[in-house]
């Protein structure tokens, strides 16, 4: 073998060498071009706002692989529609590329409702614009706290701080309207069941501010409103006869809650009546 190779001119050996090291440096590009698709690029279709389903076999009509990559809530989007790609549409790559895509979820994600009785109005808007919710409806109703948050619903029923609702829900709010410029006769509420007597104050605008049971009431359905803040009345010093007291509608009456009437002094002369 080696007297095959000693036996030619040096020349013609370094010839072979070198056209030997060029076959194999083409066959070797040329395979590399085969296994890498060198020259063979597809354009990516724009599947945004797709269907996941179509999206998948657009993509893999044009010899590309799909991979989900994230999920993300956006309500301006079809549910389980792609949100996002990569490689975005258009763009020019080798064929069988990936592309991850982004889909929308197939429903938002649950959000925690803060309690926000006693905000002002506008403090709750933006606390609910934070958390991706919406405002609802607004009512008012009279108190002296103009335009506080008095209660929050949804669906039609009141809700508590740290219920969980979807993202982009509606929350209902109840608002103070403020004090009215009228006064009337307070209201006498003595011997009525809890139920009559927030029945009559919120059909007057009223309100209750502190309710007090007594320690032996089992139930408070059955209980009595023994006692009222202010009274019906105030009696004047020295016999004077009695005073009617006046309120406005946005204020606000304590009731004492008890099984049975109690009889009060009668000489009671403080700013409330009792």
């Amino acid at each position: 073998m080696f007297k095959f190779i000693t036996r030619r001119p040096f020349w013609v050996n370094l010839l072979v060498a070198l056209l030997l090291v060029g076959v194999i440096v083409y066959v070797a590009f040329t395979l590399l071009g085969v296994i890498t698709r060198h020259g063979q690029y597809e354009k990516v279709p724009s599947v945004v706002g797709k269907s996941i389903q179509e999206a998948t076999s657009q993509l893999e009509s044009k010899g590309f692989v799909t991979e989900v990559l994230d999920s993300i809530w956006d309500e301006n989007l079809p549910r389980l529609a792609v949100a996002r790609q990569s490689p975005e549409g258009d763009e020019m790559v080798k064929t069988h590329r990936r592309i991850y895509l982004t889909v929308n979820r197939s429903q938002p994600p649950l959000v925690e409702v803060p309690n926000m009785v006693g905000l002002s109005f506008r403090n709750a808007e933006l606390y609910l614009k934070q958390l991706g919710l919406k405002l609802g409806d607004t009512t008012r109703r009279p108190d002296i706290a103009k335009d506080a948050i008095l209660e929050q619903s949804f669906g039609g029923e009141v809700v508590k701080g740290g219920a969980r609702v979807f993202v982009g829900s509606a929350i209902d709010f109840v608002l103070g309207s403020g004090v009215g410029e009228d006064e009337f006769d307070v209201p006498n509420l003595l011997g009525s069941t809890y139920a009559q007597a927030k029945a009559q104050l919120m059909n007057m605008g009223l309100n209750t501010a502190a309710l007090i049971i007594d320690a032996d009431v089992r139930d408070t359905a059955k209980a009595i409103v023994y006692k009222q803040g202010p009274a019906q009345y105030t009696h004047l010093p020295d016999g004077g006869g009695k005073q009617i007291n006046r309120i406005r509608q946005g204020q606000s009456v304590d009731l004492w809650l008890g099984t049975k009437m109690v009889t009060l002094p009668t000489d009671s002369t403080d700013e409330k009546g009792y």
